[in-house]
């Protein structure tokens, strides 16, 4: 690579742009389409490259495009038919932002710029093993399990000399048609040209990224591919690359939670709650004030369970006392709604968090903070900073989204960890250009 030239990225299923955050925060890489169908998160991660590279509105929404990526070659090779162009006029507007109708021949993203690497995470439910445990069908009818069929097409197609596919470990279990989808990945990518690790191997691509001072245990498949030569031979030993990825783990350094979050401002439950405003900040820390650092509204016999929980430090209690607690007091406020399965749990100052999830969105009832007097659950910017987010990152939607994207987001530190590992291949794989 010339100097002042960077390395080009897409990044496919990018949600609010955790992993684009980590490959901007190397400063070696340039981000040339961001692509995902959630509106709030396209949203999000089209502000954030406004304010961290002065884009224009009609830049940011050239590069960051809403888009089903299902939709793989209208995407790749624009919309020519005049009645189609039309229909995807209206009903997908970012289309004719982006230039994808009317092109020729599309990478209309792109023009013809190279891609050294893709990268992404289709939706991890459908390989989620607790997604799998609450359906009938355990997923195997979920059409996501699929998805990763449009992210190989799209890697077909931009012929970048690395991707990086990542998901939940789930995915190393998963068996769509009865077969793991590993398997599934391997033969799609092996037939396009590309080298992963076989299924026999695929658990070396298993992280804990608590060993990579993200303060939170959170394990994660990141599977790596390369592209091999005209000769069907490996242009770089994937095994290269997984040992200097575990060459970088900090695991005598790790954080903990209340390294990530216990400097914010502390709240207190109200006497009496104010348009479902349930706590307000302690006086002598107003000046820790930060952005998206807003409690949850929370009634007062939550309040009070929060207080019961963390006073019998019921995490170290057994299963059963959980359950036991959780369905005692919920059925105090709801007849008749006793569960199979605890949904209460708090975070512990002195270790990493617990996985953050999407499903924070419709309750935080799993990550209750440790600070009995505040008696409340995490607020959007104390899981952005348990995601290694960095503070100026402004979360702008309602709080359900925001903590949904949160929650399914890479962390930004590891994928900067990611980004710069992968330089010397990128540069490597180049030479056989």
């Amino acid at each position: 690579m010339n100097q002042g030239t960077k390395y080009t990225y897409v990044d496919l299923f990018c949600g609010a742009g955790g992993m684009t955050e980590g490959f901007e925060a190397s400063n070696k890489f340039e981000g040339l389409a961001h692509i995902d169908w959630e509106i709030p998160m396209v949203r999000t991660l089209r502000h954030r490259l406004k304010q961290i590279h002065n884009l224009t509105e009609e830049d940011a929404k050239r590069k960051v495009i809403h888009m089903d990526l299902q939709l793989h070659d209208q995407l790749l090779y624009g919309i020519k038919d005049e009645h189609l162009a039309d229909t995807y006029k209206n009903n997908h507007p970012d289309f004719i932002k982006n230039g994808l109708v009317g092109n020729d021949h599309a990478k209309g993203i792109l023009g013809n710029r190279k891609v050294d690497v893709v990268i992404g995470g289709p939706s991890c439910q459908a390989y989620s093993i607790a997604g799998r445990a609450q359906d009938e069908n355990g997923m195997k009818k979920d059409y996501r399990n699929f998805l990763f069929e449009s992210f190989v097409k799209i890697v077909h197609v931009l012929k970048p000399k690395i991707f990086v596919f990542e998901n939940v470990p789930g995915i190393l279990s998963a068996k769509p048609n009865d077969r793991l989808v590993t398997e599934l990945i391997y033969e799609a990518f092996d037939s396009i040209g590309y080298k992963m690790l076989n299924t026999s191997k695929i658990k070396r691509a298993l992280y804990d990224l608590s060993e990579y001072g993200v303060p939170q245990k959170r394990k994660r498949v990141i599977i790596i591919g390369c592209k091999k030569n005209i000769n069907g031979e490996d242009i770089i030993p994937l095994e290269k690359i997984y040992h200097a990825l575990d060459e970088q783990k900090s695991i005598s350094n790790k954080k903990t939670a209340g390294d990530a979050i216990g400097d914010l401002q502390q709240f207190r439950p109200l006497d009496l709650p104010i348009h479902r405003v349930s706590h307000g900040p302690l006086k002598s820390d107003e000046s820790k004030n930060i952005n998206n650092h807003v409690p949850r509204y929370h009634n007062p016999r939550d309040i009070e369970i929060f207080r019961e929980w963390l006073g019998k430090n019921m995490n170290q209690k057994s299963s059963e006392d959980k359950l036991s607690f959780y369905n005692m007091n919920k059925n105090i406020q709801r007849k008749n709604t006793f569960s199979k399965h605890a949904k209460y749990r708090n975070i512990i100052k002195d270790e990493p968090s617990p996985t953050l999830v999407a499903h924070l969105h419709k309750d935080g009832l799993m990550f209750i903070h440790w600070d009995i007097d505040q008696a409340r659950t995490l607020t959007v910017r104390e899981c952005a900073r348990l995601q290694s987010f960095p503070d100026d990152f402004e979360f702008l939607e309602s709080s359900g989204p925001n903590y949904k994207m949160i929650g399914n987001a890479v962390p930004p530190s590891f994928a900067k960890i990611l980004a710069d590992t992968l330089i010397p291949f990128i540069n490597q794989a180049s030479l056989d250009d």
